[in-house]
């Protein structure tokens, strides 16, 4: 019988356009660790249709836009809508890497109030990566007060493009 979702997948599996897919898995191989899983190029063209990577045995999938089936990448749109989120043993070594292999520093690595030490950088490509490790684990109840200290001192969270958060 054949698996509704493949061995190795989850139900949710990110899969991102960005202009120049090829430079883009080498990337995401320097900087986070990614292993190439397959990959599809266009006869004609070179560019990539579709690939896959893992990171931490998560599914990515990639490929170049193409304007016969719709998606753009982040630059021809002028950023994104979302990021990925990547939990990792250890964020900070992820993070010197990536910002090594050329991502930019959206926030720097700090604690959160939710209990995680996070970053967020941006690829070469446009995509925004959260990178984030566990630190605390905290109830509902020490979250919510966190937050709400954090907010009456007049912070933000990084995730939400602000500067100064909570817990830190």
């Amino acid at each position: 019988m054949v698996k509704p979702i493949p061995d190795g997948y989850t139900a949710v599996t990110p899969y991102i356009i960005v202009d120049g897919a090829s430079d883009a898995i080498a990337f995401y191989e320097k900087a986070f660790g990614a292993q190439e899983v397959m990959r599809l190029p266009n006869p004609e063209t070179g560019k990539v249709m579709h690939a896959e990577i893992t990171i931490d045995g998560a599914h990515v999938m990639v490929a170049d836009p193409d304007p016969n089936w719709g998606p753009k990448d982040p630059k021809s749109l002028g950023g994104v809508a979302s990021s990925i989120t990547l939990y990792l043993l250890d964020m900070e070594a992820t993070f010197a890497r990536a910002v090594e292999a050329g991502a930019d520093v959206q926030s720097p690595p700090m604690d959160m109030f939710w209990g995680d030490r996070m970053a967020n950088v941006v690829d070469p490509f446009g995509h925004v990566w959260s990178l984030l490790t566990h630190t605390a684990d905290l109830t509902e109840g020490e979250i919510q007060k966190n937050f709400q200290e954090m907010m009456a001192s007049g912070g933000m969270c990084p995730a939400t493009g602000g500067e100064q958060a909570g817990n830190g």
